[in-house]
């Protein structure tokens, strides 16, 4: 069985992923339509697991990026703010910028791009001919920890450094093991314990077999 290390998740190292289970709640929830795109992950995943890591970064990218509608949590969900985990993004075939971003960031650490190099960035982007600024996230690649990250991100096709996104202004940043001030080095908090929409998400995740 694949293993998923997470960590930051309270009293564990690892958790299990658990395809079966996955496959009984997308289908039991969403149907046929859910259940198609959870085939679709599962082959991306077995053909990646082999690939060079620029190919990784690239078809994760493209496939949530073509696969999933952005729309408003409140059109989606009846709420403001809800951050859904990758199955709930697959089923709705729907998210805003947090939910694509989850979805890459799990489906990168599943083919073992290390947690340390993967930071989910809240950012304030700069959109349209008028440069409103409003709330966004991407995920961002780092090689090394003072590196400049690759920026995955649902309203551009391609993948760019982050020097060449002047349209984002970092806020902070967070994966399963910190969470990091703009421009900061170190990790200030546990991202568990101060982001309760993220520790939502990771029981939910939990719950549905992927952790």
């Amino acid at each position: 069985m694949t293993t998923l290390c997470i960590g930051g998740w309270p009293g564990t190292a690892a958790g299990s992923f658990r395809p079966d289970q996955l496959r009984l709640v997308m289908r039991t929830r969403y149907g046929d339509s859910g259940s198609t795109i959870l085939e679709e992950w599962f082959t991306l995943l077995e053909r990646l697991a082999s690939q060079p890591l620029r190919t990784q970064l690239r078809d994760t990218n493209d496939f949530f990026n073509r696969r999933i509608r952005w729309l408003d949590d409140i059109d989606i969900w009846g709420q403001e703010d809800y951050w859904a985990t990758p199955l709930e993004t697959m089923g709705k075939a729907q998210g805003d910028c947090e939910d694509f971003s989850i979805a890459k960031y799990i489906t990168l650490t599943h083919l073992g791009v290390p947690t340390r190099q993967l930071r989910m960035i809240y950012v304030r982007a700069r959109i349209g001919r008028r440069r409103v600024t409003q709330a966004h996230m991407v995920v961002g690649y780092y090689e090394t920890p003072t590196s400049e990250p690759l920026v995955l991100d649902n309203l551009l096709t391609t993948i760019t450094p982050a020097a060449q996104r002047v349209d984002l202004d970092p806020v902070f940043s967070f994966n399963s093991d910190g969470l990091w001030a703009a421009g900061s080095t170190r990790s200030t908090a546990n991202p568990v314990q101060r982001l309760s929409r993220w520790s939502s998400a990771l029981t939910r995740m939990q719950e549905q077999g992927f952790l």
